[in-house]
C-alpha cells in the first residue's frame, strides 16, 4: 500500500467507526452566543468538515463556571443541547461523525465569568501570569481559589451530566479535555498542583481527578465512545510538570482500565522536538495500550508515516481544517492547501469561519 493511502484505510475508535484517519482536532472559534449556545453557523461550519473522519468539536463547557473565554459554547442547559443538536443533525446528514470535547477552564478565566462574580477555581492558588479575555476587554487572571476537597465530586457531577446532554444533543461521544493547562491538566501537573489531599502529591492522587471524571463520563455512554486529551509538553497557560514521563506515563496505563475510544495527545506546540522530548513522548505512548490520536505539527505525509510505523491509529488536524473544509480530499488529491487567516481564528461572523472555499471551488478559481 503507498503510504499516503494509509490515512484513507478506515479503522475503529472504540464503537466510533471512522471511514478515514484524517481526523479534526478541536479548535475554539468563539462564535458561540453570550448564553453559551452555538452561533447560527456552527452547524454549517461543522457540516463543511464532515469528510473528515471524526470531528472532535471546539472546547465546551461543562457546566457553570467552567468558562474561560468569551463567546464559547456550553453544554448544560437544554437551549444549549438543542442548540447542539442541529450542529450533530447537520454533520450527519452530511455523512459525518462528531464527538464534543468537554472542558472546565479552571484558573485560565476571570471573575465575570463566574456566576456571582466569584474567583475562578484550580487545583492550587497559583495564578496564572497574563490577562484573560473578557467581555470587557483584556483583564488580569486573578489569584484562583484552590478547590476544596469536598467539592470535587460536585464537580465530576457536572461532566457527568454534560455528558447525558451531549446524549441528548445526539453527539457519536464524548472527548475528556485534560490538556492544554485547563482545569484537569491543573490537577495533573505539580506545577499548578500543590495539594495535600488525595488528589495531590504522588502521580497517583494527581490523576484522581481525571481518573473520575473519565469514569463519570464512561458510566452515561459506554467507555468505547468515550476519549481523553492530553498535553504532557506543552507549556501553553504557563503549565510545567517537574517529571512529565513519570506524571503521564502513569495517567496513561490507568487510563488503560477503561477500554476508551481513544487517548488523543498533543505532542507538539511551536518548535520541534528535541530528542529528550521525544524520548518523554516515548515513555507515554509504550504505557497506553488503545488507539492512539497524534496531534501536532503533522501534514499528510509525517502522519501517513505516523500511522504506517504504527504510533498513531490516526492523526488530528487542526489550523489546516479552520482553512480547507474538504482537508481529506485535498490529502488524498494533492490538491494545494488553503492558507488559514490567523486574523479571523477568533470571534467575528462568517469570514475565515464558513467562507474558505473548497477544493473544487478553489480549482475554478
Amino acid at each position: 500500500m503507498p503510504t499516503s493511502s494509509i490515512l484513507f484505510t478506515p479503522t475503529r475508535l472504540g464503537a466510533i467507526e471512522i471511514p478515514n484517519r484524517v481526523l479534526m482536532a478541536p479548535l475554539t472559534r468563539s462564535r458561540a452566543r453570550r448564553d453559551e449556545v452555538p452561533g447560527p453557523l456552527a452547524a454549517l461550519y461543522y457540516a463543511q468538515r464532515a469528510s473528515a473522519g471524526l470531528i472532535v468539536t471546539e472546547a465546551t463547557q461543562m457546566g457553570p463556571g467552567a468558562q474561560g473565554y468569551i463567546l464559547t459554547p456550553g453544554l448544560y442547559t437544554e437551549a444549549q443541547a438543542e442548540g447542539w443538536r442541529k450542529v450533530t443533525d447537520a454533520v450527519h446528514a452530511a455523512g459525518g461523525r462528531i464527538v464534543v470535547q468537554l472542558w472546565h477552564c479552571g484558573r485560565v478565566s476571570h471573575e465575570s465569568f463566574q456566576p456571582g462574580g466569584a474567583l475562578p477555581v484550580s487545583a492550587s492558588a497559583v495564578r496564572l501570569e497574563g490577562q484573560s479575555w473578557t467581555y470587557d476587554g483584556m483583564q488580569p487572571h486573578p489569584i484562583p481559589r484552590a478547590l476544596e476537597t469536598d467539592e470535587i465530586p460536585g464537580l465530576v457531577a457536572q461532566f457527568r451530566r454534560a455528558a447525558e446532554y451531549a446524549k441528548a444533543a445526539g453527539f457519536d461521544g464524548v472527548e475528556v479535555h485534560g490538556a492544554n493547562g485547563y482545569l484537569i491538566d491543573q490537577f495533573l501537573r505539580d506545577g499548578t498542583n500543590r495539594r495535600t489531599d488525595r488528589y495531590g502529591g504522588s502521580p497517583e492522587n494527581r490523576a484522581r481527578f481525571l481518573l473520575e471524571v473519565t469514569e463519570a463520563v464512561a458510566e452515561v455512554w459506554g467507555a468505547d465512545r468515550v476519549g481523553v486529551r492530553l498535553s504532557p509538553l506543552n507549556p501553553f497557560n504557563g503549565m510545567s510538570d517537574s517529571d512529565p514521563a513519570t506524571t503521564f506515563g502513569h495517567a496513561a496505563q490507568a487510563l488503560n482500565r477503561f477500554g476508551l475510544a481513544y487517548l488523543h495527545v498533543v505532542e507538539q506546540m511551536g518548535a520541534p522536538l528535541s530528542p529528550e522530548q521525544q524520548e518523554i513522548l516515548r515513555r507515554i505512548r509504550e504505557r497506553w495500550h488503545g488507539p492512539y490520536l497524534a496531534n501536532g505539527g503533522y501534514d499528510a505525509a509525517r502522519g501517513a508515516e505516523a500511522i504506517e510505523r504504527g504510533w498513531a491509529t490516526a492523526v488530528t488536524y487542526g489550523k489546516l481544517f479552520i482553512a480547507n473544509p474538504d482537508l481529506p480530499l485535498r490529502f488524498l488529491t494533492g490538491t494545494p492547501l488553503n492558507e488559514p487567516d490567523q486574523s479571523t481564528f477568533y470571534g467575528g461572523d462568517a469570514k475565515g469561519y464558513t467562507d474558505y472555499p473548497a477544493a473544487a471551488l478553489a480549482r475554478l478559481g
